[in-house]
């Protein structure tokens, strides 16, 4: 029971310096890098509601992992980072389709750290990132732009920390997933063919699916 209220405690503490951090951090990044944004006339609207939204969210999936994962005291630090940087980059891409470099240097970094820390194959997570950013390097050529640069970053960030089998089982619902929702907003025209598509949240949201499920 002790050790219970101690996993509560932390995770709601980590959640409230989380979303503390990630509200500052974000709102700082929208000022610095209004002009790459695509809804910059938004930012103002988008930080007010961020600040309601993003403690609950952290609460749930913090309390949530470490409730139903009994791991070394290092696999929840970093799965707890990865959880961190998923949703900030969700939240990015959704509200502004962008997911900033300077926030999956870090990611990519942990990635690396939490390889070597657990024991992962190196060799296996390096060639996930390696193979994963060129493919979707390539994607973004034919695709004349459909995939996004942050998109590569974030599939070869993805790789160090997943490894080969596991980044294609995300890409793959990733891809699904994106494709349901884009074909369900151009039928209520929401969207339009030559618009352009976020697919970043739904590779995110398969990553935290796929922690999830382990």
């Amino acid at each position: 029971m002790i050790f219970l209220i101690i996993k509560l405690g932390a995770a709601v503490i980590c959640a409230i310096s989380g979303a503390i951090a990630g509200n500052s951090w974000l709102k700082k990044l929208y000022q610095e890098k209004e002009s790459i944004l695509t809804f910059p006339d938004k930012i103002f609207e988008q930080n007010q509601k961020r600040q309601q939204f993003l403690l609950p969210i952290l609460v749930i999936f913090f309390v949530s992992y470490l409730l139903t994962h009994d791991t070394t005291l290092w696999d929840n630090i970093f799965n707890l980072i990865f959880i961190y940087f998923l949703i900030l980059f969700t939240i990015t891409d959704f509200e502004q389709q962008v997911i900033f470099d300077v926030m999956q240097l870090p990611f990519a970094l942990c990635g690396l750290a939490f390889c070597l820390v657990s024991g992962f194959p190196l060799l296996n997570h390096l060639t996930a990132a390696l193979g994963g950013g060129v493919i979707f390097l390539i994607l973004a050529i034919l695709t004349r732009g459909g995939i996004g640069g942050g998109d590569i970053k974030l599939i070869a960030a993805l790789g160090l920390w997943l490894g080969t089998a596991a980044l294609i089982d995300v890409v793959a619902f990733g891809f699904i997933a994106g494709g349901i929702a884009a074909f369900i907003l151009l039928v209520f025209k929401h969207k339009k063919r030559t618009d352009k598509f976020a697919y970043g949240p739904y590779f995110t949201l398969a990553a935290l699916l796929q922690l999830f499920l382990k």
